[in-house]
Order: structure tokens, then C-alpha cells, then sequence
């Protein structure tokens, strides 16, 4: 075994082990992020992101789910990245440049008085609506917006998103009420049509312009929160007609600011909290 130094944050509520590997190329087993993620046994958390030097950008992102398993991008987890990385001192920029699975993002940091970071912004790009790029295997290549889902006993329409990562927003009455846990998994290992699974989010209106989620993320059950797929609900509420394009959208884990600009382009706002730092064996 070995120890390896971590800290855990989490942005609103979606939590994550960080692990510090620019100095040292640090490479963990999907059976060691699965120890480490466990929330009996380990550290417990979402998964696992570690801080990498980048060619592309100033940091990359490298980002694994609880199950061990790699994905492209987390909204909330590089706003994290992003305070890490400054309020440790690895960087002084406002405005860094994060590589990840889903191409090199911009963020702008919103800094306190204590010179600690309390927002992050991140220019998540634009919306990827064809099939294939999803990737959702489909009869065309025109946008999936609220389509019939096959999901026996219920009657679900689904709109196709990838925001770096694959989702199916579905608007439902009530999330609350809906079986998130027995439906979510599912739809998320229906490979005949998602095949590299998918993130799914229940989704209603809790006024103009206003939105509320429950997410069950690919390789990681349900969440308190998830950033692209906020994104990817904005998108499917006002492709729909329900929304405009700048909205506030509750998970259960807190509130994000998501707009859409004019460029086509995504920008997402909200916090970003270091929880702890220690020494764990692997």
C-alpha cells in the first residue's frame, strides 16, 4: 500500500476525492477508486478527480465515476478543480483553462474578500444535439426533443443532450415522487439506444424560468447534483418551449445560474466548497 494525499469538495452537493498529480503522476485501479469512493469503507464520494498538467490548457481534469469507471466532464467538478487550484496556490489566475475529456474549457473565478474562491463560472460550450455525436443510436440525425422513450408501464418522452457527456432529460410532474432510483438505471443501460450508456435527469418547472432536477448519473447512481446535466435540462426546457435561455435550476444539493448565450455557448455559475484534506492508504 501506499498513501496518497487527497481533499474532498464538493459543489452543491455533488462530491468528489481530489487528488493533487501534477507533481507526481499519481495513477490509481478502478478497484482503488472504488475502495476510495465508498461510503461505508473509503473516503465516500462520486468518484475521483485528479489534477493533471495539461499541453492544451493550464490543468486537465481527469475525472472517474464511483464504479472506477472514466467520464468525459463534470460541471461541478471543475468548478472544484478551479478553487483547488488556486486557493492552493497552483495557479493566480481568474481565468484558467481547464483540458478535459470534453475539450478545454474557460472559467472565470469569482474570489472573496479572503482571497479564497466562492464561485467558479465555466464556459461549458455549446450543446451537441446530433445523434450520433451523443452518442444515441437513432433513426436520423435531426435532434432528439421530446421523443417517446420505451420504458414499459410508463409513458416518458426524452430530449437528447451532450454537453461533453451523454444525457436524457425527461419532464415528469413531480421528481420527487417519481421512482428516479428504480427508472434511472434502466434507461441508463439501455445500449440498444445509448450505447455508452447515459445520465439521465427528472426534471419539472417550479416557475418561469425555473427548474428543479433529480439526477441518476452514469456510473454513479443518483447524485445531489450534476453540472452539465443542468445544462443539458436548460437546453431541453427551452427547446420545448418551457424556458428561456437564463434560468435557475434547484437539485437537491443547491441552486446554479445556467445561460445560453448568444454564441451558442453555455455558461454555468455556482459554488465550489473544499470539505476536508487527509492521508489515505491505497
Amino acid at each position: 500500500m501506499s498513501k496518497i494525499q487527497f481533499t474532498k469538495m464538493e459543489g452543491i452537493g455533488n462530491d468528489y476525492v481530489y487528488i493533487d498529480a501534477t507533481g507526481n503522476d499519481i495513477r490509481l485501479t478502478a478497484q482503488q477508486i472504488q475502495k476510495i469512493s465508498d461510503r461505508n469503507f473509503g473516503v465516500g464520494s462520486d468518484g475521483v478527480i485528479f489534477i493533471r498538467n495539461s499541453n492544451k490548457g493550464d490543468f486537465q481534469m481527469d475525472m472517474y465515476n464511483s464504479d472506477g469507471s472514466s467520464s468525459e466532464m463534470c460541471g461541478n467538478g471543475i468548478r472544484c478543480v478551479a478553487k483547488y487550484i488556486y486557493d492552493h496556490g497552483l495557479t493566480s489566475k481568474k481565468n484558467p483553462k481547464i483540458e478535459t475529456g470534453a475539450g478545454v474549457l474557460e472559467l472565470d473565478l469569482i474570489v472573496g474578500s479572503d482571497n479564497k474562491v466562492q464561485q467558479v463560472s465555466v464556459d461549458m460550450g455549446k450543446p451537441v444535439l446530433v445523434p450520433s455525436k451523443i452518442p444515441v443510436i437513432w433513426k436520423d440525425e435531426n435532434p432528439i426533443i421530446d421523443q417517446i422513450l420505451p420504458v414499459p408501464g410508463y409513458d416518458l418522452k426524452f430530449t437528447a443532450v451532450s454537453m461533453g457527456n451523454p444525457h436524457c432529460v425527461i419532464f415528469v410532474e413531480n421528481p420527487d415522487e417519481f421512482p428516479v432510483r428504480e427508472i434511472g438505471p434502466i434507461i441508463e443501460n439501455k445500449t440498444e439506444l445509448f450505447p455508452r450508456r447515459i445520465n439521465v435527469e427528472f426534471v419539472s418547472l417550479r416557475g418561469k424560468n425555473h427548474l428543479y432536477q433529480r439526477t441518476w448519473e452514469r456510473g454513479a447512481g443518483e447524485t445531489l447534483a450534476c453540472g452539465t446535466g443542468a445544462c443539458a435540462v436548460m437546453t431541453a426546457a427551452n427547446l420545448t418551449g418551457r424556458t428561456e435561455k437564463d434560468v435557475k435550476i434547484d437539485l437537491r444539493g443547491g441552486s446554479l445560474r445556467i445561460q445560453w448565450l448568444a454564441s451558442g455557448n453555455i455558461i454555468m455559475t455556482g459554488p465550489a466548497i473544499e470539505v476536508y484534506s487527509g492521508i489515505m492508504e491505497v
